[in-house]
């Protein structure tokens, strides 16, 4: 599976952005995505996931309620709607995924997309 994440952007706090992540490759339907973030100088963290078929999701607490994650298999496209956003959202969203259960944990997804950049602004 090859993955192409894509969508950031400049945006000042309380905008919004969608990001968008393309996959190649026939089995992709069967995995699990994840949307991780990396800030500068930090690490990277767990953002949002969602299993194969879309019917489970999970989010890390910073970003529930604002964020959601959704796919469309038929699309080979696992979308992250982010809505009021904050300057503290700002890093390298990438994406990423795997066979099996969706995760929370980065060491478990074999494959990664680029990244994309989200800046927010004060």
């Amino acid at each position: 599976v090859q993955l192409q994440a894509s969508g950031g952007g400049l945006v000042q706090a309380g905008g919004s952005l969608r990001l968008s992540c393309a996959a190649s490759g026939r089995t992709f339907s069967d995995n699990a995505v994840g949307w991780f973030r990396q800030a500068p100088g930090k690490e990277r963290e767990f953002v949002a996931s969602i299993s194969w078929n879309g019917r489970s999701t999970y989010y890390a607490d910073s970003v529930k309620g604002r964020f959601t994650i959704s796919r469309d298999n038929a699309k080979n496209t696992v979308y992250l709607q982010m809505n009021s956003l904050k300057p503290e959202d700002t890093a390298i969203y990438y994406c990423a995924a795997r066979l099996g259960a969706a995760a929370t944990t980065a060491s478990l997804y074999g494959y990664w997309g680029q990244g994309t950049l989200v800046t927010v602004s004060s």
